[in-house]
């Protein structure tokens, strides 16, 4: 059935082509939306970018026709626009409550006459649509029907996990230990099985349930592949403690996986695999020319005012989760030398230098020119090639964000996501709307792209007792 869609000024911030994705249905926008996306387009940041691109694009319906009378949004669609002003008698038969003449009042004086007009014309329902929890409150409150944008919504609970099962028998996994590879006809467990391109397999030996064999789907080839990488490189400290881990070791050893989505609870080790896989293909191999780590500057609580010095000075408190993992790796005591021994951190650590102060391996990489930070804020416009780019904490970013930095990448670039869809403390994304679980669906059975939902906290006991329990 034919609908009409009242949008709130959230939803055309949060995606500017909000007006196309309602199809053959009829979209209303109140005036009072026009006037706040007015006053945001000077805005530097992403929602002033949007508002322009709002505006560029009803100024682009309006040479169609009339928009108070309507006008079609895609030619052939049967999807129509239209722009209506709040009228004073309706906005005085809110109840007193909401007489206000506040721009979400307004608003839903604009809904209250859309659905008032369809009910005499025999019109189609009314819906208003809005990612503001209280005004779907006020709706429901005086009759009508309102619901959150979920056009971009990932449903987290069926988020795609990057691995999977399949039962196999002794001499099918020989065959891929000893010729490099197995076609999934050789399976009979892979009939109906749905896997996507880089995926996670766990081969389960049919006689004996406790003989498994850990391999990745070659989507090309239709066939699976044992995984090499995560024993071949030398990592130093770092070794991958559980299957998970493995996987995505292999994904992040891999220059073919140009795109890799790491998600997982705190503690499950997704930014420390990262960074050591980086360190070791930038210092290392030399796969790349430099490490470069970017992160969103949101805070987990009230914000502590503006900081001062430079750029770096600036970056410094949002960084140090980074540096403290790059210390780990490095060594930076001759304590934990000695007690890691002939053993400890190789390859960077020979470059950067062990025994150091706390920060020195950080400050040491940066004037060899093997890492760089860059603030998200300023990623727009540039061509990032031949660099290996992890994006911490991407939980925060907006699917906007994601694709603006997504788009940066060059020629022989690596770029991996890591982050937690529960740890959210950007106001204006939640666990089902943020760009890292947005980015995994879209992502997801590329070729060139893979993703690891990692289980299992390795921190500490403590910490993963929190993250269960908390």
């Amino acid at each position: 059935m034919r609908k009409t869609f009242v949008l709130d000024t959230n939803v055309l911030l949060h995606d500017p082509q909000a007006l196309t994705r309602f199809e053959d249905n009829a979209v209303v926008i109140p005036i009072e939306v026009v006037e706040e996306i007015d006053r945001f387009k000077k805005d530097p940041s992403e929602k002033g970018r949007n508002a322009r691109q709002i505006s560029r694009l009803l100024d682009a319906l309006r040479e169609k026709g009339n928009l108070a009378d309507g006008v079609p949004i895609d030619e052939g669609s049967g999807g129509t626009l239209q722009v209506v002003f709040c009228r004073s008698e309706t906005l005085a038969q809110l109840p007193p409550e909401l007489k206000g003449g506040s721009g979400d009042n307004n608003i839903l004086a604009v809904a209250l006459e859309q659905l008032r007009s369809g009910l005499i014309a025999d019109q189609p329902p009314v819906v208003l649509v809005t990612k503001d929890t209280n005004l779907r409150i006020k709706a429901d409150a005086v009759g009508l029907t309102a619901q959150d944008y979920t056009t971009d919504k990932v449903d987290i609970a069926d988020l795609y996990a990057g691995v999977s099962e399949l039962s196999a028998s002794a001499t099918a996994m020989d065959t891929l230990k000893s010729e490099g590879g197995l076609q999934l006809t050789e399976l009979s467990s892979a009939e109906g099985a749905d896997l996507q391109a880089n995926e996670g397999v766990t081969l389960v030996d049919q006689a004996q349930p406790n003989h498994t064999l850990l391999a990745r789907f070659d989507a090309q080839h239709q066939r699976l592949v044992p995984l090499q990488r995560s024993t071949r490189a030398r990592l130093g400290k770092v070794s991958p403690r559980n299957r998970e881990q493995t996987f995505a070791l292999d994904l992040l050893l891999d220059p073919s996986v140009q795109l890799l989505t790491l998600v997982g609870k705190a503690g499950t080790g997704k930014t420390l695999l990262a960074l050591a896989a980086g360190l070791h293909q930038v210092a290392d191999e030399q796969l790349y020319e430099r490490l470069l780590v970017t992160r969103p500057v949101i805070s987990l609580g009230k914000e502590i005012g503006f900081l001062p010095g430079s750029l770096e000075e600036k970056m410094g408190p949002w960084m140090q989760p980074i540096i403290d993992n790059l210390d780990f790796l490095l060594g930076n005591s001759p304590e934990e030398e000695g007690r890691s021994g002939a053993k400890g951190a190789s390859g960077p650590a020979n470059r950067a230098g062990t025994n150091r102060a706390p920060r020195s391996n950080w400050t040491d990489l940066k004037g060899m020119g093997l890492l760089e930070v860059e603030a998200i804020s300023y990623i727009r416009g540039r061509s990032i090639p031949r660099q290996y780019m992890v994006v911490d904490e991407a939980q925060n970013l907006t699917p906007h964000e994601v694709k603006t930095i997504v788009t940066r990448v060059g020629e022989g670039t690596k770029i991996v996501f890591t982050g937690d869809p529960y740890q959210i403390d950007n106001p204006y994304v939640d666990a089902e709307s943020n760009g890292l679980t947005w980015l995994v669906e879209r992502f997801k059975g590329q070729l060139l792209a893979g993703h690891i939902t990692l289980i299992r906290g390795e921190r500490s006991e403590l910490a993963e007792l929190a993250a269960n329990l908390l």
